[in-house]
Formats: structure tokens, sequence, C-alpha cells
């Protein structure tokens, strides 16, 4: 992804998902209640940071957090690093640690007092990726630490279902999402949900305490986790 097209990331996110302009907003309000990260100068990791919604809001609320934002796209750490910058309020808070990697690939222990992972989980296939992404934000937390998780889920069984799904090809054409079409493809492709039961079993399998929801917009849902002693 170019370093331009990561910068219509949100705009195009905001078109395919209800309430993703708050999702920033109530993540970070999320972790700064939690008993670890509500600590002046706590240390936060946002796994995946993308454009840098939640790192902006992070500095508009907790500009004491200590912050670590990793992303494996050099574009979309860019488009972070850029949008950062172009905001007064950013500068009030500390500075960010950039790293262009993986949370697997950090191999951090313990390191953090909460972290944050929004819309990341949904692109790893369920063939081990998505186990080893969910332990490895397990261990960089402290115990007692937890975890804002946002992603697309695959929908349970509901009579109802073909409606929501149709209601969200409205919503997405509502929203002007036609005029986007080649973004939203890239956007929209290797995506791998999996149901609530299944990301139960995920969590309890990486260390981390049952998904307690906090959102829901359609099939796109919010998770807070902590980490089991």
């Amino acid at each position: 992804m170019s370093t331009s097209s990561a910068g219509h990331y949100d705009l195009i996110v905001q078109q395919l998902v209800p309430g993703y302009a708050s999702l920033a907003r109530l993540s970070v309000a999320l972790l700064a209640t939690s008993p670890l990260a509500r600590a002046a100068g706590a240390t936060v990791l946002v796994a995946g940071c993308g454009t840098g919604a939640e790192l902006l809001e992070a500095h508009a609320q907790r500009p004491d957090w200590q912050l670590s934002a990793i992303d494996p796209s050099a574009a979309m750490l860019a488009a972070a690093q850029q949008r950062l910058e172009q905001q007064p309020a950013a500068a009030q808070g500390s500075p960010i640690h950039w790293q262009q990697t993986t949370v697997e690939a950090m191999q951090a222990e313990a390191s953090f007092d909460g972290a944050l992972s929004v819309l990341v989980l949904q692109s790893l296939p369920d063939d081990g990726s998505k186990l080893a992404f969910l332990s490895a934000l397990a261990r960089s937390l402290k115990p007692g630490g937890q975890l804002v998780l946002v992603d697309l889920m695959a929908p349970e069984r509901s009579p109802l279902q073909s409606q929501v799904d149709a209601a969200w090809v409205q919503f997405q054409s509502a929203s002007g999402i036609a005029a986007s079409e080649a973004a939203v493809a890239g956007l929209t492709q290797g995506i791998h949900p999996i149901g609530t039961s299944r990301l139960a079993a995920l969590v309890e399998a990486a260390g981390l305490s049952d998904p307690a929801p906090i959102f829901q917009a359609l099939n796109v849902q919010g998770f807070l986790l902590q980490k089991l002693p």
C-alpha cells in the first residue's frame, strides 16, 4: 500500500463500518479506565497502528502515555506519522516509539500496561496465525494488563442474517462506497473472520480472559480482554 492510498484508509473504513469514527475514542477511553493503564505514564502498545487514529485519540485523552506504535506496513507508519505531525494536540503528548514490525516479531515480555488492536486479527488466517498474534499480545502485557480488540466477526446463525447483510450493502451505498470500489477491494481481500465462540477459545489458549463485548456495528465487534495472572 502506498502512502497516498494509506491516507484514504480511514475515510474508506468509515464508509464500510458504521460507528468507525467513534471507535478510537471508545477504545482509548476503555483502556484509560483499566487497572494498569489508568496510571500516569502507562506504557501502551498500538498493534497495527494503521494511519494513527488510536494514537491521535490517545494523545488527546492521555498525553502522558508512553506509546509504542507498530505496523508491518511502512506506508501505514508514514501516514500515521504525517497525520500526527499535522495535529497540534499530538505535540503535547509524549513521543511515540515507532517500529515497522509485528507483535509476534517484537517478542515483548510483560512490557505494556495495555494494548489496542483495531481491525488487525481479521487479516490473519485461522491456521495458527490468529493464535500466534493473540499469544504475542498476551505475552507483551503485564499481568492484569488489558487489551481492546476490534475485529470483523463471522456472523452467528440467524434467520435475520440475510437482512443484516443487505443492510450493510445499503449502508455502504448510502455512504458513497461505489466511488471507492477499487480501494474497498484492497481492504476487504484476504479477510478471515471467525465467530465469537472460536474467538473465546483462541483467547483462552493465549492466556487472556473471556471477551467482554464493548461494541458492535453489524458484523464488526469490539471486546475488552485482560491478561490472566
